[in-house]
């Protein structure tokens, strides 16, 4: 099976196979309707109302950390690291996401990554995360991790947590827009002996198949 991975900038992706996933929307184009739509934390740049009623239509599930599920409609539901639910053809387990040594992100809000296994391809969504040891269990075929820095991982931290993850594939985000460059990625891209980086440009689509 062949699974689609659009980046629509920052720590916004659309996966699609039978079903259409967003992630994290955020100053997003798309008007294409979801069939899930799941969110790692209540920060703006991923908890967007606005960007989430562009693709939201009667049957869109919503996924989101418990202290975000009063700032959305429609159906949905609460999830905390740890937690799996399955939505059509798609499982999906969230995993910790926090900041080691910084406040932005702290482990007590249960902030959450997603491992979303779609077409019987897993892609792990870091969410907003420093590397962290939860990482060893993941082990993903795919892997989106941040490498801005600041807020995140850097690309030093991104490249410990590729050994850790052992993914075959990885897309870089969270740089471009509030922290990070595209010299960031390429420096992490070129960096990265341990699997195939993909850099794309917003908008651009991955076709991945296992």
């Amino acid at each position: 099976m062949t699974v689609k991975i659009t980046w629509l900038g920052h720590a916004s992706f659309k996966v699609e196979e039978k079903s259409r996933v967003y992630i994290d929307p955020w100053k997003i184009k798309e008007t294409e309707k979801a069939d899930l739509v799941l969110i790692t934390h209540s920060h703006y740049d991923h908890l967007s109302p606005e960007d989430v009623e562009k693709i939201q239509g009667e049957r869109t599930s919503i996924v989101v950390p418990y202290d975000g599920v009063g700032k959305l409609r429609g159906n949905v539901r609460g999830i905390a690291p740890g937690e799996s639910i399955s939505v059509n053809d798609v499982n999906i387990q969230a995993v910790p996401a926090y900041n080691v040594g910084k406040s932005y992100h702290p482990k007590g809000n249960k902030w959450v990554g997603y491992v979303v296994e779609i077409g019987g391809i897993s892609i792990y969504h870091a969410g907003d995360t420093d590397f962290i040891p939860e990482m060893k269990e993941i082990n993903p075929y795919v892997a989106l991790l941040p490498i801005g820095g600041t807020y995140t991982m850097g690309v030093d931290d991104a490249l410990r947590a590729v050994e850790s993850l052992n993914p075959h594939i990885v897309i870089p985000m969270h740089y471009g827009d509030i922290v990070g460059s595209i010299n960031d990625a390429r420096r992490f891209a070129k960096s990265c002996k341990k699997a195939e980086v993909k850099i794309l440009s917003p908008g651009e689509i991955l076709e991945v198949t296992k």
